[in-house]
């Protein structure tokens, strides 16, 4: 036995891992999108590591909130996962005027487990390659400056709404639902740009249908080192718009359980096969303990709530 399989092997399981109960991991989206695919290669990794029968379910609505009020009710034995974006526990609690579920304390972080570089792109034939030439544009044709996003209050919506503010550049966020429709509307020119994240447009930018004008956080995203980053450019209201995947337990399940799930999410990131499969997403492995995905949470919401504050903006749905 290689010594990596052999500290795989002695990983300590969850105390209910020694019934025949499956692992369950719970997204809060339909199936073939990144949170999708991205719960099925850890699934698989993790049969593989030999941590019984893994399953995943789909629970999709209301921006992954459906699945997490599941799992926040479910038996705190480690059996039941959610994998979630961290904009639920970075944004949501900002924006929504009530949510269903307490950011701070419904669920436990057991790991972080990768991160979602997004990106501003537009259609091949727009006339601007970079965002500098994007504002100088917008500046000219103010009832033409459109923004296409999934979904409105995401880190998207609040970077371009503070990136205007700076700049004093009006640009009209536009609503889709989903990723895929408002990418048919930016490959087609019908809104100026569109924002979300590396995975979703990846396809399209490598079949020349879209580019890419800049990308989130303080460095390049490894799946596109010719792109630079928005903050590279001048404009640092994207810095923290590189969201990411982490693994929830509900609260109340044992430290010594959450500890050895999150362990065990680690562990199977740092398989090579799986970690060149969420990289093909356009993910970034960055798999860490539940307390640095704790951390990046207070951080994060720390530097959106002036933002957000200063916008005024408060979702209704």
């Amino acid at each position: 036995m290689s010594a990596c399989a052999a500290a795989v092997a002695t990983l300590p399981r969850p105390a209910a891992a020694e019934d025949d109960t499956p692992m369950r991991i719970i997204v809060g989206y339909a199936p073939g999108g990144a949170a999708d695919s991205l719960a099925r290669i850890y699934a698989e990794q993790l049969r593989q590591d030999g941590h019984g029968t893994v399953i995943v379910e789909n629970r999709p609505g209301a921006s992954a909130r459906l699945a997490l009020d599941y799992v926040k009710r479910a038996r705190p034995d480690g059996k039941t996962v959610f994998i979630g974006p961290s904009p639920l526990f970075t944004i949501f609690p900002l924006t929504y005027r009530k949510l269903s579920y307490d950011a701070d304390k419904d669920l436990v972080p057991a790991a972080l487990l990768t991160e979602v570089p997004t990106v501003v792109a537009a259609g091949v034939h727009q006339p601007y390659r970079n965002m500098k030439e994007y504002l100088a544009w917008a500046r000219q044709n103010p009832s033409k400056a459109s923004l296409g996003l999934a979904t409105i209050g995401s880190a998207g919506h609040l970077g371009a709404v503070a990136l205007g503010t700076a700049t004093g550049t009006q640009i009209t966020p536009v609503a889709y639902r989903g990723a895929s429709p408002m990418l048919v509307d930016v490959v087609g020119g019908n809104v100026s740009i569109g924002w979300d994240a590396v995975a979703s447009m990846m396809q399209l930018y490598k079949g020349g249908k879209l580019q890419f004008l800049g990308v989130s956080g303080t460095r390049r995203a490894k799946a596109l080192p010719e792109v630079p980053t928005l903050k590279e450019q001048g404009f640092d209201q994207f810095e923290f718009a590189t969201s990411w995947y982490g693994a929830f337990l509900p609260a109340g399940t044992p430290p010594e359980v959450v500890a050895s799930v999150g362990k065990m999410f680690v562990a199977a990131s740092g398989n090579a096969t799986t970690a060149a499969k969420l990289e093909a997403l356009g993910l970034e492995v960055d798999a860490k303990p539940g307390s640095e995905a704790q951390r990046r949470i207070k951080a994060e919401r720390a530097a959106w709530k002036p933002i957000v504050e200063a916008t005024g903006f408060v979702a209704e749905d």
